[in-house]
C-alpha cells in the first residue's frame, strides 16, 4: 500500500496558497484491506474511506469508463493493480494531476507543474470531454487563479457544448459551481470563460443575453450591459460581499436584455421586465430563497435607491414597504450593498462616492424607531391605526431628511 496526497492540496501548496483539505489516493490496496485497518467507507459510487483518526478522505486508485450522458454516466474500476499514473490520468486538469508521497516527492506525469508556472488551465486527456461539470470547474478555477485556458482545452470545451453535454448538467450542480465561482476574488473570469466556450448561453442564458446590449454612454461608458454586470460582480467581490449580494449583482439588470429595440440605448422599465427572467433562472437552478428574494428586490428597486435623495418622505416609506425593509432591515442593507456595487461597476466610476446608502440607512432607522404599539393604543378606532403609524413614519423620515439637508427646512 502506497499513499499519496493528490489534487487541490498539492496544487495549492505549490502555489503558496493555504491548504484547507487534503485528499489521498491509495495505490496497491483493496476495500477489504482498508476496512481491516479501521477506515470507514463513505463512497457511494466508488471506494472512498475516512481515516479513523484524521477523518481525511482516502480513495482507492481507480480508472473510469463513460457509459451514459452527463456526469453520472460512469463505471469505475478500483483494484490493487491500478497505478498512480492511471489514477491521475482520469483527472480534469494537469494542475490537479500532481501527487505527493509521504516523503514529499512529487509525481507529475502530465506537466502540471509547468502549467502552474505558466498560469495555464489544460486538460489531462480527451476524457475531460466526458464530464460536463469540468467546464464549470475550469471556469471557476479561472476566476480563482486568473489562469488562461489552453487553446486546445477551450476548443474541446466548445465541442462539448456543441455536442449537448452541458445540457445534461443537473440544476443543483450548476448552482453549486456558479455559487462557488461568485465567491472567488474575480468572479467575472468564470462567466467570461463560460461565454467564450458557449456554455453560458446554455446554463445562464438570461445573463448571456446581456452581452451586446447597449446602454446610455453618459451613464454607462462600458462596452455593453454584459460588461457592466461583470464589473459589478467584481466590485462586490472586492468588498467581500456575501453570496446573496453577489448573486443580486449578477442578475440586477436582466431586464435590459428585454428592452424594446426602438428605445435603446435607454432602458425605461427594465426593472419590472427583469423580474420574470430572474424568477425563471432561480426556479430552474433551484437557487436558495435568500438569494432569490434579495435578487428580486434588487432587480425591482435598485434604480429607486439610486435616486433616493430626490424622493419625498412618503415615497421613501413606500420603497421601504415594497422591500419589506421595516421587518427585514438586514436584507435591505444587503440590497444597498448591491446598489453600491452597481454604481461603482461602471467604467470611470470605480471609486465614486455613494451617499445614498448612508442616507437611506438613516431614514430607515428613523422609520423603525416609530413606536407603532403606542400609536395603536392611542387610536380610538382600529381602522385609523395604519394611517396614524404611516403618518408618524413619514414625519420621522421627513425630519431626518431635513437634518441631512438643512436647506429643505421650512
Amino acid at each position: 500500500m502506497k499513499l499519496y496526497v493528490v489534487g487541490g492540496a498539492v496544487r495549492d501548496r505549490l502555489l503558496g496558497r493555504a491548504v484547507v483539505d487534503r485528499d489521498w489516493v491509495v495505490v496497491g490496496s483493496s476495500a477489504a484491506e482498508m476496512l481491516a485497518q479501521g477506515f470507514r467507507p463513505v463512497g457511494r459510487d466508488f471506494p472512498v474511506f475516512l481515516h479513523p483518526a484524521t477523518h481525511e478522505e482516502y480513495a482507492l486508485a481507480r480508472t473510469e469508463r463513460k457509459t451514459g450522458a452527463g456526469y453520472h454516466g460512469f463505471v469505475f474500476h478500483a483494484a490493487p493493480d491500478v497505478t498512480l499514473e492511471q489514477d491521475l490520468a482520469r483527472r480534469d486538469l494537469t494542475i490537479n494531476a500532481i501527487a505527493e508521497d509521504e516523503d514529499g516527492r512529487l509525481t507529475d506525469p502530465y506537466g502540471g507543474q509547468a502549467d502552474l508556472a505558466a498560469g495555464v488551465l489544460r486538460h489531462v486527456s480527451a476524457a475531460f470531454a466526458e464530464d460536463p461539470v469540468r467546464i464549470l470547474r475550469l471556469a471557476r478555477f479561472a476566476a480563482r487563479f486568473g489562469f488562461a485556458v489552453a487553446p486546445e482545452t477551450l476548443g474541446l470545451m466548445r465541442q462539448m457544448v456543441d455536442n449537448g453535454e452541458v445540457d445534461a448538467l443537473v440544476p443543483e450542480r450548476v448552482w453549486q459551481e456558479v455559487a462557488r465561482g461568485l465567491m472567488e476574488d474575480a468572479p467575472s473570469r468564470m462567466f467570461k470563460v463560460l461565454r467564450e466556450c458557449g456554455a453560458l448561453a446554455r446554463v445562464l442564458p438570461e445573463v448571456d443575453a446581456l452581452f451586446g446590449v447597449p446602454q446610455r454612454a453618459d451613464y454607462h461608458p462600458e462596452i455593453d450591459t454584459g460588461d457592466h454586470v461583470m464589473r459589478v460582480i467584481d466590485t462586490a467581490a472586492q468588498s467581500g460581499a456575501p453570496l446573496a449580494v453577489r448573486f443580486a449583482c449578477l442578475t440586477h439588470d436582466l431586464g435590459k436584455a428585454l428592452t424594446p429595440a426602438d428605445i435603446l440605448p435607454r432602458h425605461i422599465g427594465h426593472e419590472a421586465r427583469g423580474e420574470k427572467p430572474l424568477l425563471a433562472l432561480c426556479e430552474r437552478l433551484r437557487v436558495p430563497a435568500e438569494c432569490r428574494d434579495l435578487a428580486r428586490i434588487t432587480v425591482l428597486y435598485h434604480t429607486k435607491v439610486h435616486i433616493a435623495p430626490e424622493m419625498r418622505a412618503d415615497t421613501v416609506l413606500r420603497l421601504f414597504r415594497d422591500c419589506d425593509a421595516l421587518r427585514r432591515p438586514e436584507r435591505f442593507h444587503e440590497m444597498l450593498s448591491a446598489c453600491v456595487a452597481d454604481a461603482r461597476g461602471r467604467l470611470g466610476f470605480e471609486h465614486s462616492s455613494y451617499p445614498q446608502a448612508a442616507y437611506l440607512t438613516a431614514l430607515l432607522d428613523a422609520a423603525r424607531l416609530v413606536d407603532a404599539g403606542t400609536i395603536a393604543r392611542q387610536c380610538e378606532h382600529k381602522h385609523d391605526i395604519a394611517h396614524a403609524v404611516d403618518a408618524a413614519r413619514v414625519h420621522a423620515i421627513n425630519h431626518t431628511i431635513n437634518l441631512n439637508n438643512p436647506g429643505n427646512r421650512a
